[in-house]
């Protein structure tokens, strides 16, 4: 009791189960159920490194072995792009520090933010690739165009099937079912999150300097 006071009303010590009504039931989160969960995540991260070194092998001896590589000019809506992703993961990080010390609203407040960016992460995409068939440069333009298409819409559906899993988090918290059992899905769908923006800095750099 002295230990639940310390912390006040509402704003239960890290690591507290109960933090402060969050909701739902089923098992904390900790046990089997959350190894597997971490596991499955691992295997996920291993096969979409897989795809995009694949990719990137192509890209390379593509690049090396052609005589008609013309390098895609690139929109100036990526640095946007890029920013606005960063400042999601920023946000679902700031989401995740709030959970861990059962800070409900906050991790609604962060958490929702960071959907909404990578939300327009992906409008911002859909922007380039309009920016770029404005200026005469499509799928089979060239390989260099060929490249810039498949590796942006590669990562485009990893992503969109990212924000698809944040949107249930957000529905979840916000509706006050995000119970112990479901807090791993928050941590898997950020985890994968921080990952795919990694992943675009790398695309960024592939882009930018070779392609």
């Amino acid at each position: 009791m002295a230990r639940v006071l310390t912390h006040g009303v509402g704003n239960p010590p890290p690591g507290s189960l109960d933090e402060g009504g969050w909701g739902g039931g089923g098992d904390d989160g900790r046990g089997s159920s959350r190894r597997a969960s971490f596991t499955a995540l691992y295997v996920l991260l291993a096969a979409t490194t897989m795809i995009f070194a694949a990719l990137t092998t192509a890209f390379a001896a593509r690049r090396a072995w052609s005589n008609d590589w013309v390098s895609t000019p690139k929109p100036p809506i990526l640095w946007v792009n890029t920013v606005v992703l960063l400042a999601s993961s920023a946000s679902l990080a700031l989401a995740q520090r709030a959970l861990r010390y059962g800070r409900r609203t906050a991790f609604n407040s962060y958490w929702t933010a960071g959907t909404v960016l990578g939300l327009l992460f992906l409008g911002g995409q859909a922007l380039a690739w309009g920016q770029l068939k404005h200026l005469g440069f499509y799928v089979a333009t060239n390989p260099s165009s060929s490249f810039f298409y498949v590796l942006t819409a590669a990562h485009a559906l990893h992503l969109l099937g990212a924000a698809a899993a944040l949107v249930y988090v957000d529905v979840q918290a916000l509706g006050l079912r995000l119970g112990p059992g479901k807090r791993t899905a928050a941590d898997i769908c950020a985890l994968f999150w921080h990952f795919l923006d990694a992943l675009w800095l790398y695309l960024m750099v592939l882009l930018y300097v070779w392609g």
